[in-house]
């Protein structure tokens, strides 16, 4: 939708009239997502459901919130509301109800909008309107996803708590033509996200990469078609399976799981999904389970001209279900480099009915250990317990024990502090040797070791198993992290900090990213670099509250004489009872004096305890 400034009326013709009115306005602008497409594929069929939908939908919602169509043009239109609250509650009818729509229909023949919302002062000329607002908005627009809204600060400000929506933080974006970088927020019109309160959210920052210099891809969630929610598990486990064969080819940059499974339920543009992970192609697919058949279908497109290049589908007995990821995988690896087909065919072959069934079991724990829940990890390791039962050479299994169990004490999930820590310690060392037993090359065993390991005193080893894990999956983001926590605690930051960088460019968007930016700022830290390691402590914590960043940004604002913002920051340290409560306690896992050094004279200038 263009309202570009060579549209409208310059400054001088406006000003030169007698009388100028003006008022405050929310302009909402609004156009069809891939129109041109949608007309050269069925250009009579496209217009008359555009009039219908504006005769169903979009006009009985324009009066319904009082909105004005200043002016249409053949893919959008140009929308006056009294308030920014009128503007939201139409959007996000407007969206809901075409994401209802659009439910069943292929991709190519959905019509999908975007929307920008901007509130500020207009120019009225007769029953047109001029002015910043307006090019706000369309630029607003411009940058929202198909079947998505994209909103001011101005207009998130008023928004916020009137609404029962979420709202994603996308930053300072530079926008055409408007001179200043502005804030913008994306509204979460999902109802999953709606259920869960009108409060604002965090993301990510919506950053944008340069292609690698090697082909890179990013399989998204496959949608799972059987109607049955308690199917999600398997659906997930075949994306995930696949993301981990795609990993293993040292040529591929592969964006790791969790950022993937950020698009989960969401309708998003291949194109733009490209853009935000820096990626050149996307894997898209859906999987249809009933009774003994499943049915898998999956297509990679080129995210630079939205074309698919390959797409296929499979049909299987149950039984042979899980070879399908495998086979998906080799196929995609297959269209760049054939020189893999042979030894992913094989080893697929070579899989038993007995461990699919295992299988099942693993990926329905691996389900339940993404909650992060206290019901949820004791779930996870019920399934990975029927697993092993049902195939005790499954190595997968043992590593989900693992990282359920450091997950369970690293994230608080159970109560207490220190809880029969040395007999869990000595669980998770066990449950992940018996992995690395079974499968020397899994690189998911030699991280959790190597976590565990960095936070048991013995730094030197988990450098070496961090190390393992990335030697054996380049693209293990995972392995980067345990590197960069065992790096800052063996007095290595620089290390430290190339490696979780590596782990964040992997993953931009991981729901663990609070644990991650902590880690970078623990390594700015160290770097003595305390203006940037306060900023990057702030951006964690501002993703939830995690103990490692609390207290690298309470020492950091002390390096910074801002002592009054050093003691408020220690005092919510001291008051959780997840966190250290002394020097001593802060200080015991670094093992570089001056290090330790560091911290004791910015904790203690904070005010924390000796001993």
């Amino acid at each position: 939708m263009l309202y570009c400034p060579s549209n409208l009326p310059s400054w001088e013709a406006l000003v030169s009239s007698e009388r100028v009115e003006r008022r405050l306005a929310a302009v909402l602008a609004a156009d069809v997502a891939g129109y041109s497409r949608l007309m050269g594929r069925e250009e009579e069929g496209t217009l008359a459901q555009l009039k219908s939908l504006r005769k169903t939908l979009i006009d009985p919602a324009m009066a319904e919130y009082r909105g004005r169509i200043v002016k249409t043009t053949g893919d959008g239109m140009l929308v006056e509301f009294a308030s920014a609250v009128d503007a939201g509650h139409w959007a996000v009818e407007v969206q809901r109800s075409m994401a209802d729509r659009n439910t069943g229909l292929p991709q190519d023949q959905r019509i999908e909008f975007r929307i920008g919302v901007h509130v500020g002062d207009i120019i009225i000329d007769e029953d047109d309107i001029f002015g910043d607002a307006v090019n706000i908005a369309a630029r607003l627009e411009g940058i929202a996803e198909p079947g998505g809204i994209c909103i001011s600060d101005d207009a998130q400000r008023q928004l916020r708590g009137k609404l029962d929506i979420c709202f994603d933080d996308l930053g300072f974006q530079s926008l055409k033509n408007i001179a200043e970088p502005m804030r913008a927020w994306r509204m979460r019109v999902d109802k999953i996200s709606a259920a869960a309160g009108s409060k604002s959210v965090s993301a990510a920052p919506s950053q944008l990469f340069a292609l690698p210099d090697k082909p890179s891809i990013a399989a998204l969630p496959f949608r799972n078609l059987s109607g049955e929610l308690e199917q999600d598990y398997f659906t997930d486990g075949i994306t995930e399976d696949i993301i981990t064969a795609l990993s293993k080819w040292r040529w591929f940059f592969v964006i790791a799981r969790n950022s993937s499974f950020s698009y989960k339920g969401r309708q998003v543009d291949i194109r733009d999904v490209g853009r935000q992970l820096g990626v050149h192609y996307v894997l898209d697919g859906s999987v249809r389970r009933a009774g003994s058949r499943v049915r898998v279908t999956a297509q990679l497109v080129d995210t630079t001209t939205g074309t698919s290049i390959w797409a296929d589908r499979y049909d299987r007995d149950l039984t042979d279900g899980f070879v399908i990821q495998d086979e998906v995988a080799q196929d995609v690896a297959t269209a760049i480099e054939p020189a893999v087909s042979k030894a992913e065919i094989e080893r697929a072959r070579r899989k038993t009915p007995e461990q699919m069934v295992a299988r099942d079991h693993y990926f329905r724990g691996m389900w339940h250990f993404h909650q992060f829940s206290k019901e949820d990890a004791q779930k996870a390791i019920v399934c990975f317990n029927l697993a092993i039962e049902l195939d005790h050479t499954l190595a997968d299994a043992y590593v989900g024990i693992a990282r359920t169990l450091f997950s369970t004490r690293a994230y608080r999930l159970s109560p207490g502090r220190d809880v029969n820590a040395h007999k869990v310690n000595a669980q998770i060392a066990s449950a992940a040797k018996s992995a690395l037993a079974l499968d020397p090359s899994s690189a998911s065993a030699c991280y959790i070791l190597a976590l565990n390991l960095a936070h048991n005193d013995d730094c030197e080893t988990a450098v070496k198993f961090a190390r393992r894990a990335i030697e054996l999956n380049e693209n293990f983001a995972l392995g980067y992290f345990a590197l960069a926590v065992a790096s800052n605690f063996l007095g290595l930051p620089r290390e430290a900090l190339t490696a979780i960088d590596r782990a964040l460019r992997l993953s931009p968007n991981d729901p663990q990213i609070f644990a991650w930016l902590a880690q970078r700022a623990s390594a700015l830290y160290l770097l003595r670099r305390y203006a940037e390691a306060a900023e990057t402590a702030r951006q964690s914590l501002g993703q939830r509250w995690f103990h490692t960043a609390c207290r690298v940004l309470a020492a950091s604002y002390a390096h910074l004489d801002m002592i009054d913002s050093a003691r408020r920051t220690l005092s919510d340290l001291l008051a959780s009872e997840h966190s250290e409560k002394t020097i001593a306690e802060v200080i015991r896992p670094f093992k570089r004096e001056d290090d330790r050094n560091n911290y004791r004279e910015g904790l203690l200038k904070a005010g924390m305890p000796q001993q």
